[in-house]
């Protein structure tokens, strides 16, 4: 039998294939290496529990031989979002966590009532698990993650054929969708550790001012007790004061039915037009020691995956940032005026919410490397002052007008000086009217048509209508073009 040079017999009398050997070490047939299992996992930020690690390993090898529906492996992130989750304490909802929430909510709903135009929505309170908060979420996150994540998982591929060398390419045959798998998983674990990790964060489920779950009013127990640690404040104050929080956001998406669809499609437009440096996970790829995780940990922290920014993404990423802060600024607005008469701790209470918003907790920032956008109302401050001064000078009726069409929406600008808002929008008004006017004019006929001279001179009727130089009677046509000689 002929040796095969890329097949060397190693002293046995079957040749090794490289490919063949290579993904054996990587999924398990021979470990991998030096490589520790436990540290490999405590810098992707996996859990160490061996047994689950084994599943999870198990899991990944299966989907890698799979057929995938997308570039991006959903059913692991969904999987693994559960499972990071589950990693920490989440007990079932009790029964009466369930009443505390539900009582808060529509408790909610009545202080709300007297400070804004926007009628209550009739939804019922629920009270939510993590587990069940990315059940409940995911789609949408799905949604709103989809084309970056379509755009990471195919430069993961392409990176890592690229650094195949050029033997092994030849002899890829069928596995190169398994390479497309590989990708598709890497980036489907990660954003599924980055979701089950938000899940222990969030007391709600508007809580990152975006509406996560459609036409849904929840809050998470767990989590409203978790973030009134080291407050000092009693835990049925915490529970009401969010309670309204999130009333006041579920009152503003139903009400406003245009709203998630717009702030929605604005994180759709921003995801679509990044295009991931291929280039940096190359150099990823070749640079880094696989026995080192704590470099890998390192480059992944640095953003490896986050987009440089061009100036149309820049624009588009202001114009979210500022509908993130206008929705988040009313609901705080709101708030304050709802609880400052019945809770003792509102100031308290807002003051916390405020910073914790504007700061973003460890999963916002490990979400916001891993897709290159971070959903923080940078300007929640100026929005609220803005939204006060509306108030003030429009009552709360023409404040909450202001969110019957997007083209209403204050601007950036708007942010800055939010005294001189109303000024800018008469005269936006004023210039929007003359353009009507003048078109209504132009389509009756209202603009006169250029004269030939003198009326006296053209024999023009006064009101301006030219006639011929002859008459019907004159030439016996009856508006027939005069002769060649009266030309």
């Amino acid at each position: 039998m002929t040796s095969n040079p890329l097949n060397p017999p190693n002293g046995e009398e079957n040749p090794k294939d490289p490919l063949a050997e290579m993904l054996q070490n990587l999924m398990g047939g021979k470990g991998m290496g030096d490589i520790d299992p436990a540290e490999l996992a405590k810098a992707a930020g996996l859990p160490d529990d061996p047994n689950l690690l084994a599943q999870m390993f198990s899991q990944v090898q299966a989907m890698m031989s799979a057929p995938s529906e997308g570039p991006v492996n959903w059913k692991l992130a969904h999987d693994n979002a559960r499972r990071v989750a589950a990693s920490s304490s989440d007990p079932s909802v009790t029964t009466p966590q369930s009443r505390e929430v539900d009582e808060a909510l529509r408790l909610a709903e009545l202080w709300l009532d007297p400070v804004t135009d926007l009628p209550a929505t009739g939804l019922i309170g629920r009270a939510w698990s993590r587990a069940e908060w990315v059940e409940e979420t995911l789609g949408t996150w799905k949604r709103l993650t989809e084309p970056v994540a379509n755009s990471i998982a195919n430069a993961l591929s392409s990176a890592m054929t690229e650094q195949m060398p050029e033997e092994m390419k030849s002899m890829m045959g069928g596995a190169s969708s398994m390479l497309q798998n590989m990708g598709g998983a890497i980036f489907g674990m990660q954003l599924g550790q980055a979701i089950g990790a938000l899940s222990a964060e969030v007391v709600s489920s508007t809580d990152i001012g975006v509406p996560l779950a459609d036409l849904e009013m929840a809050l998470l127990p767990g989590n409203v007790a978790k973030f009134g640690e080291g407050l000092s404040l009693p835990e049925n104050d915490i529970r009401l004061f969010l309670a309204v929080r999130e009333a006041a956001h579920a009152r503003l998406f139903v009400q406003v039915p245009w709203l998630r669809g717009h702030l929605l499609g604005a994180i759709e437009a921003y995801a679509r037009g990044i295009h991931i440096d291929t280039s940096r996970i190359e150099e990823l790829a070749r640079d880094l020691d696989p026995s080192n995780p704590e470099g890998i940990q390192e480059a992944l922290s640095q953003g490896v995956f986050m987009p440089q920014r061009t100036p149309a993404q820049e624009q588009a990423l202001q114009k979210l940032e500022t509908a993130l802060a206008l929705v988040e600024g009313w609901v705080d607005e709101l708030t304050a005026a709802a609880t400052e008469k019945v809770l003792p701790s509102a100031a308290a209470l807002r003051e916390t919410v405020r910073r914790r918003r504007a700061t973003g907790g460890p999963a916002e920032h490990a979400f916001a490397s891993l897709v290159g956008l971070e959903l923080r109302p940078r300007r929640l401050r100026e929005a609220a002052t803005l939204w006060a001064s509306l108030k003030e000078e429009r009552g709360i009726d023409g404040r909450d007008a202001i969110w019957k069409h997007p083209d209403l929406l204050p601007t950036a600008e708007d942010l800055d000086d939010p005294k001189g808002f109303s000024e800018r929008r008469k005269l936006a008004e004023a210039s929007d009217s003359e353009v009507d006017d003048a078109l209504t004019k132009l389509l009756n006929g209202g603009f006169d048509s250029p004269e030939a001279g003198p009326a006296e001179d053209s024999g023009a009727p006064e009101d301006g209508v030219a006639e011929d130089s002859g008459t019907a009677e004159d030439d016996g046509t009856d508006g027939a073009a005069p002769d060649a000689k009266d030309k």
